[in-house]
């Protein structure tokens, strides 16, 4: 628990004397009385370590005992049966640490007593009517105490501001189990470049992905896997996952495992047949001449859009080249008529969500990369099946090809460089 000690303390030093209430991720029904896997909300998970829904984090910098509240599910042996342990309120302080804890049917009671002695307080309203209420209920006890002279939170602050910038910046500890998803998500793509054959459906290598995500004891996947083949890889977010693989088919997947609340987001793109066909390594070759010059371009001081140019300029100069895209470059680049085969952006954060929080711009400009921050990088081209004006070889060809890359003092780690990507290698690593 001392990671999670240690968050408490940092969030207490910035939240100036604003009262932090995080409500726990809510219960989703899939059907029925069956509910959906249940993950932790990553703002609550971050600072506390506990896992279990109908929960409320309150830190109180003002309150004269106690600074780190939980309310949580009290201890209950026949819904436990069902169930699974909960930790209770005896757990809550005896486990997590808390300096007291209460049964969650008391906080409309109890919150208004931490809220008291604050001026300003930390919590995502808007999100969840039923939490929203709790906390509008004790906001107004509080403001009704303000009469005998108890300061009351007159302002509520989005955790954007406090929260989520400590999320960005990645701990030494936060960065080696990203390594280690990392390392089981290339176990998952590797088997997958090896598996993947003419005649086999998408959704039998998906099998092969959660398998080895499961099995590496994953909780979860980190999202749901794309695995898209032939005329499937030109659609960015594909998830049907059915189709039958061809020969002469690429098979593009987007694919990474989620490790102790941390992702990982990978894609790779490969020929099923095990040989790309001339049109395609031309394709290929070029979105990873675009991520690699992109990763080179991640450093401290450079922004989110400097990566993202690097890819543009890239792109852009190899379809003219390959007769893709004709007419003046300038005009391309200020009219974005690139988009018409790379229509999405480079990066994007990545950490305990796979597009995790975090400003990508300060003061209305984009913000300089600091080292512990870790983003993608992730450029593609989607040429359309029925695109007629390009010609025939290139139609429906699909490539996307996507790192996570940490922020070092000097340029970018590639947390996922392992994961085979060149030419030779990913022809290699088909033919197993």
């Amino acid at each position: 628990m001392e990671p999670f000690a240690e968050r408490r303390r940092l969030l207490l030093e910035r939240l100036d004397g604003a009262v932090a209430v995080l409500a726990s991720a809510p219960v989703a029904l899939r059907n029925n009385d069956v509910e959906h896997e249940y993950r932790q909300d990553s703002d609550l998970y971050y600072r506390t370590g506990f896992d279990e829904p109908e929960a409320v984090l309150v830190v109180a910098p003002r309150h004269a005992e106690h600074r780190f509240v939980l309310f949580v599910r009290p201890r209950d042996p026949e819904r436990e049966t069902w169930d699974g342990a909960r930790a209770g309120v005896e757990g809550a302080v005896a486990r997590y640490g808390a300096d007291a804890a209460f049964p969650i049917a008391e906080l409309d009671a109890k919150l208004p007593d931490y809220l008291s002695g604050h001026e300003r307080m930390v919590c995502k309203v808007g999100r969840d009517g039923a939490f929203d209420a709790h906390v509008f209920r004790a906001l107004d006890r509080a403001r009704a105490r303000g009469r005998n002279g108890s300061p009351w939170p007159t302002e509520i602050v989005d955790p954007s501001r406090v929260v989520h910038e400590m999320r960005l910046v990645k701990s030494e500890a936060e960065l080696a189990t990203m390594r280690e998803a990392a390392v089981i998500t290339r176990e998952g793509h590797e088997g997958a470049m090896r598996l993947a054959a003419p005649g086999m459906y998408e959704y039998e290598v998906e099998a092969l992905l959660r398998d080895v995500f499961r099995r590496r004891g994953c909780e979860r996947h980190a999202y749901a896997p794309i695995v898209g083949s032939g005329p499937n890889a030109t659609v960015l977010h594909y998830h049907s996952n059915d189709r039958k693989m061809e020969a002469g088919d690429l098979l593009l997947i987007d694919a990474g495992c989620e490790l102790r609340y941390y992702a990982s987001d990978v894609t790779r793109t490969f020929p099923v047949s095990g040989t790309f066909s001339p049109a395609q390594r031309a394709i290929y070759q070029l979105v990873l001449d675009a991520e690699l010059a992109s990763i080179d371009a991640v450093r401290p001081g450079a922004t989110v859009d400097d990566v993202h140019a690097r890819s543009v300029d890239v792109i852009v100069d190899g379809l003219l080249a390959l007769g893709l895209l004709a007419g003046d470059r300038e005009k391309i680049l200020a009219d974005q008529l690139y988009k018409r085969f790379f229509m999405h952006r480079t990066s994007h954060w990545l950490g305990m969500d796979v597009h995790d929080v975090g400003a990508y711009h300060l003061g209305g400009e984009p913000r300089a990369l600091a080292p512990g921050m870790v983003l993608t990088v992730e450029p593609g081209i989607y040429i359309s099946p029925g695109d007629t004006e390009v010609p025939e070889a290139y139609r429906g060809i699909g490539v996307r090809i996507e790192d996570d890359v940490c922020v070092t003092a000097s340029g970018g780690e590639v947390l996922t460089a392992d994961i085979p990507k060149t030419v030779e290698d990913v022809e290699r690593a088909c033919a197993g």
